[in-house]
């Protein structure tokens, strides 16, 4: 079983830059695929980019798509999403989720992942 633990998250201007860190305990992360996903409040939990085990794949939501970049450092046992170009209606709790083998081919499903880390809040204001 692994455990996740989110960092990074704070509050930045419109068009401003954060790294979100995943951080995994329990068991390797190069055993898992890692979604990243968020909630605002009052809306739906949305998948918003994942990366398979290996790093060889990645996906992204069309609302992200060329702002957001996941990648990972296994041997840190660490997943990281670089955020960029943020604006207002990124504000949001930023959790991150593993599936075992998870392959990642499409923007992530939050019913395809076991394990989920507490959040790590991202507030974007001016």
């Amino acid at each position: 079983q692994v455990q996740l633990v989110e960092s990074g998250g704070g509050l930045v201007q419109p068009g401003g830059s954060l790294r979100l860190s995943c951080a995994a305990s329990g068991s390797a992360l190069a055993n898992y695929g890692i979604g990243w996903f968020r909630q605002a409040p009052g809306k739906e939990r949305e998948g918003i980019s994942c990366i398979s085990p290996s790093g060889s794949s990645t996906a992204a939501a069309d609302s992200v798509k060329g702002r957001f970049t996941i990648a990972r450092d296994n041997a840190k046992n660490t997943v990281y999403l670089q955020l960029d170009s943020l604006n207002v209606e990124d504000t949001a709790v930023y959790y991150c989720a593993a599936r075992w083998g998870h392959s990642c081919r499409v923007a992530p499903s939050s019913s395809a992942f076991s394990y989920w880390g507490r959040g790590t809040q991202v507030t974007v204001s001016s």
